[in-house]
């Protein structure tokens, strides 16, 4: 099963891996490239997009879930898990703080700093991530006005795993709460020439809105041996709310609608070194229903070459445009640093201008491991009283891991199979006194 599960892998990886390297023949070629993709999904074209307002929401702030296609609503491993799965904070493995940078189209970037926290069942978060993009004003001889475009979101995000156990690891359920503001530069007057005071206000907007988000784990078709489970699915709601002008002393008007959407994701780890990832969203337009875009697909793969070093890439199809991803992520110590290059029909405009960067460090976990150690030697030592026929002593030592983890099944098995074993030798006993 195990060789038939590599064979799988490398049908699935092969043809991507070649696309990437490919690449270099592309740029030889670029236009007819892109002709070519637009051919190949202009029945996929969206009449209905760009019709929402705060649109950078769509914009990735890079790192592994970027590299994976997007496809990270059910994965969610990673402090980027927060633009994804708002319930993955509380199954992080550990506690984590990550940068991001995004190099866009046209001198537009995106910075991100994220940080997520862990404390048994409870997860936390936060995030703060800014689009922004020169803006310059020229006449026929000179720039007249020169400022930055841009839009910035905060996120706090808020967790708690329901459940949990040894054999069932949970139900996992969280909360986002965003606000968005997109900062317009003032402009200069057609007929004057001059800096109109406060007319970039006019224009600028403010958004408040809500993400939802569930995440189940679990074990199936498992070709390794590891108490993580390696089939997880996650279901989220993102971008849940509305926008509002600023028109300035006559106050606020409703904008247009935010770019909602719903995701359903599934991933897959059949073997140790391989991750394979699915997702769709499908966008919905709150005001309109009927306007809404076209749902999207995404899929990606994470392989885990050494300890120190893993390999992945995506693919992502939203309306006509395809977007192709390779990524590596290298590992120092606690330190994490994912270099991705993308091929994005939607926004290039040269073959090399997509490149995001993340560097992310372990916070540490809380002392989970620590504790592990402890409740495994502890089960280690009432199994070999068990072994020796001493069970009080085993019970007392499996009692001392449910004080410390209430769910931790084995060794609630392990009294209850030490008790039946004492009922038995009592009844022996009895039997034997009355012959």
């Amino acid at each position: 099963m195990k060789k038939a599960i590599f064979k799988i892998s490398k049908i699935f990886l092969t043809p991507i891996i070649a696309f990437f390297c490919a690449f270099p023949v592309f740029s030889l070629e670029y236009e007819e490239v892109i002709d070519s993709l637009s051919t190949a999904f202009s029945t996929l074209i969206d009449a209905n997009e760009g019709m929402t307002t705060f649109r950078t929401l769509y914009i990735p702030c890079g790192g592994r879930s970027e590299a994976l296609g997007s496809a990270f609503t059910a994965l969610a491993d990673d402090v980027s898990y927060i633009e994804y799965n708002a319930a993955a904070s509380s199954i992080l493995d550990e506690s984590e703080l990550g940068v991001f940078h995004n190099s866009w189209i046209s001198d537009a970037s995106m910075d991100t700093v994220s940080y997520a926290f862990r404390h048994h069942d409870f997860g936390f978060g936060a995030q703060v991530k800014c689009f922004y993009v020169e803006f310059i004003e020229r006449d026929f001889f000179e720039d007249v006005a020169k400022d930055y475009y841009s839009e910035t979101t905060a996120t706090l995000n808020f967790s708690y795993n329901l459940f949990s156990g040894y054999d069932f690891k949970g139900l996992a359920l969280g909360l986002n709460l965003k606000g968005a503001y997109r900062d317009m530069p003032d402009y200069t007057d057609n007929d004057t020439g001059d800096l109109i005071d406060n007319s970039g206000l006019m224009q600028s907007a403010f958004a408040f809105m809500a993400d939802f988000g569930i995440l189940m784990r679990f074990n199936l078709w498992k070709y390794y041996s590891s108490r993580e489970p390696n089939f997880r699915i996650g279901i989220s709601a993102n971008n849940f709310g509305c926008a509002f002008t600023n028109l300035g002393s006559t106050g606020l008007q409703l904008d247009d609608p935010l770019p909602s959407r719903f995701a359903f994701g599934l991933s897959y780890k059949p073997v140790m070194p391989l991750v394979i990832s699915f997702e769709f969203q499908q966008p919905i337009n709150l005001f309109n229903p009927s306007l809404s875009e076209k749902w999207a697909l995404g899929s990606g793969f994470l392989v885990q070459c050494t300890d120190f070093f893993a390999l992945e890439g995506g693919f992502l199809l939203r309306g006509a445009s395809p977007r192709f991803t390779m990524g590596a992520e290298f590992i120092i110590n606690s330190y994490y640093i994912n270099v991705n290059y993308t091929f994005d029909a939607t926004s290039s405009s040269t073959p090399v201008n997509r490149i995001s960067v993340s560097a992310k460090v372990s916070l540490g976990d809380g002392g989970r491991a620590d504790q592990q150690k402890v409740i495994d030697a502890l089960y280690s030592e009432g199994l070999n009283y068990y072994a020796h026929g001493d069970m009080d002593k085993a019970i007392s030592s499996w009692q001392k891991i449910l004080e410390i983890n209430k769910f931790f099944e084995p060794a609630r098995k392990g009294i209850a199979s030490a008790k039946t074993t004492l009922k038995l030798q009592e009844d022996i006993l009895q039997a034997n006194f009355f012959d």
